[in-house]
């Protein structure tokens, strides 16, 4: 038997192995992708093992100079989107997930159905009838049209009702005798009780926007707003793909995410494991 679960270990760590290898290789690809120059890569292609000899940065250089440095413009509108619309739907979304985790109200299970609904309806049915209304709120082509059509998320709302449904209510009695207010209680009690909670979404919720691709296309106008998505992607043209610019923009475009995902991970971990689970 033992010898049995050895050999089942032994299989396991080779099969995650085998699909961290698979996930790790595009991005592997694209480094390597983005150490050539133009002109070799149009003379023998992609190459998939690294050479010193035919590394170069010149690529990674371009990237200032490439029309008067729009590339760091592009990053700037989205580290600029991406951090508001975190902060916020971190903000309300939470609020929202603690108040159906942990109050007793008249059509709460109504209302917590509608989120579900809500969160299974796909973009596409919702794109014309959000674009009017940024129209009619004049913000189209501003941060304000890319953040504030999504800025409650049913999926943080869902996340953030299981996980404050978990916490004991003990802390909350424990607050109203000290004498604290039902906010005084959500800020100073439950926040801190959430940090895993909030460090897991802040991922979820900044990957989800860095990476944003239809919605950013729909309301942005201008190329100065385009956000890294629009922008890398507005390099492709009839008359050549600039795979000199667009390969190290997009190794680049990478950096943020698991810099984000390096500093909370151990949050990351915490809150998806626990915010699964209640009681």
């Amino acid at each position: 038997m033992h010898k049995k679960l050895n050999f089942l270990s032994i299989i396991l760590v080779l099969l995650f192995i085998l699909i961290t290898i698979i996930i790790l290789f595009p991005i592997y690809y694209l480094i390597i992708a983005s150490l050539q120059s133009s002109e070799e890569m149009f003379r023998s292609g992609m190459k998939l093992f690294f050479d010193p000899k035919i590394m170069d940065f010149n690529n990674y250089r371009l990237l200032i100079t490439h029309r008067d440095g729009i590339y760091f413009i592009w990053f700037k509108n989205s580290v600029i989107i991406a951090t508001l619309f975190t902060i916020s739907s971190l903000f309300f979304s939470s609020l929202v997930g603690y108040g159906l985790g942990v109050y007793d109200f008249k059509f709460k299970n109504i209302i917590f159905t509608l989120v579900l609904v809500v969160m299974m309806i796909p973009l596409e049915i919702l794109m014309l009838p959000l674009y009017k209304l940024m129209v009619q709120l004049k913000i189209i082509n501003t941060y304000a049209g890319v953040i504030l059509p999504f800025m409650v998320s049913p999926l943080a709302i869902f996340f953030f009702r299981q996980y404050s449904s978990g916490i004991s209510k003990d802390f909350l009695d424990a607050g109203r005798i000290d004498g604290c207010t039902e906010f005084g209680i959500y800020f100073k009690i439950m926040m801190p009780l959430m940090i895993p909670a909030f460090g897991a979404m802040s991922i979820l919720l900044a990957m989800q926007n860095w990476n944003s691709f239809v919605w950013p296309l729909i309301v942005l106008r201008t190329n100065e707003m385009f956000t890294l998505p629009l922008g890398i992607s507005s390099l492709i043209s009839p008359y050549g793909h600039n795979f000199d610019v667009m390969l190290p923009a997009s190794v680049v475009a990478i950096l943020p995410v698991v810099i984000l995902f390096l500093f909370n991970q151990r949050f990351f971990i915490a809150g998806l494991t626990a915010g699964g689970v209640k009681g």
